[in-house]
């Protein structure tokens, strides 16, 4: 018996991976999500449009406090006498829009932004009649119908970065590294081949879970669909990219796994997905905003539930497009490496 501990101890030391995943991991994990497990929102974006809306905004305090709301909590991003108040809501220019144009002044409050509009339609509720509030996009505000768009993403990329990540180990385990090594393939030609086939059925996936999610769960489907596919294809093309990726950097299918699973935890809490961004510590947002499924998540928020346009999700579309190519490009990078090894 004592032999065997001693063996599993050295089996233990040379595989760092594994003593990161027991030791490292566990205290990462709790010192960030430490600091992300917070649903608490101390600021709150605001917007005030309408004829009066810069006198508005100079009052703003004042009235917060006379009616005992936390004013530090409101935080006017911008103001515009012309401005459409639910246009911006719908573009996401701030989760709070104040219309001086109604008599009273009518705030809506951003449903599919769950724990902001919460937040800041408890404080409002103090006003009482000075203002008419209006939760526009969720009106109910059902956790379900911002989880649910959010859970498709996350499944995709649960699924799509384990899968594929086995995808290349399994070629080296059975030897066959070493024929695509000899063969006249490019590195990124394998890598297409290889994310080709898990490309095709998690799109035909994502399609079936965001179909069961419409019917099961009755959330709206207010946006264009053309507009939805397309940032779903590119997040589907990402997150099957970090599976190849982590398929580069491991040697057996349990060092993949272990490397998937270590890619998707932070994903699960930093993306806004259980908790909002802007609750947590700046540093810890910064990660989130690192990762892909925090993309996909405004992405499927804004298409699903407030029927944004293109033109107003540009800013995820273009992270996750440049999150494509350093990520296809890194893999290439690394696969070459892999090849001219012999797969070793």
């Amino acid at each position: 018996m004592r032999a065997m501990i001693l063996k599993e101890f050295h089996e233990l030391r040379r595989d760092r991976r594994t003593v990161a995943m027991l030791v490292v991991m566990p205290v990462l994990m709790l010192v960030i999500f430490g600091f992300a497990a917070n649903f608490k929102v101390d600021k709150v974006s605001t917007a005030i449009v309408g004829p009066h809306a810069q006198e508005a905004a100079a009052a703003l305090p004042t009235l917060l406090g006379v009616a005992g709301v936390d004013d530090d909590l409101f935080d006017v991003v911008r103001t515009d006498p012309d401005g459409d108040a639910k246009r911006f809501v719908r573009d996401n220019v701030a989760d709070v829009v104040l219309d001086t144009s109604t008599s009273p002044p009518t705030v809506y409050l951003d449903g599919s932004a769950l724990f902001v509009a919460m937040a800041a339609s408890g404080e409002l509720g103090r006003m009482g009649n000075q203002v008419r509030v209006e939760v526009l996009y969720n009106p109910d505000l059902k956790t379900s119908w911002v989880m649910v768009p959010a859970l498709v993403g996350l499944v995709m990329a649960f699924v799509g970065t384990i899968v594929t990540s086995i995808g290349l180990v399994r070629e080296r385990a059975a030897g066959t590294m070493e024929q695509l090594a000899v063969m006249p393939l490019r590195p990124i030609d394998v890598i297409i081949g290889k994310i080709a086939p898990y490309f095709l059925l998690g799109a035909v996936d994502m399609a079936i879970i965001t179909g069961l999610a419409v019917v099961i769960f009755k959330v709206p489907f207010n946006g264009n669909v053309a507009v939805f596919a397309l940032g779903a294809l590119l997040f589907l093309f990402v997150v099957l990219g970090l599976g190849i990726l982590i398929s580069t950097v491991s040697q057996t299918q349990a060092q993949a796994i272990q490397g998937s699973i270590m890619v998707m935890l932070p994903q699960v809490l930093l993306s806004g997905f259980i908790f909002p961004l802007a609750s947590m510590a700046l540093v810890i947002r910064w990660i989130g905003y690192c990762l892909p499924l925090t993309y996909f998540v405004q992405i499927s928020q804004g298409v699903m539930l407030r029927g944004a346009p293109i033109t107003s999700l540009w800013q995820p579309f273009t992270i996750l497009t440049v999150m494509a190519v350093l990520i296809v490009t890194i893999s290439v990078l690394r696969f070459r490496r892999t090849l001219a090894g012999g797969g070793s």
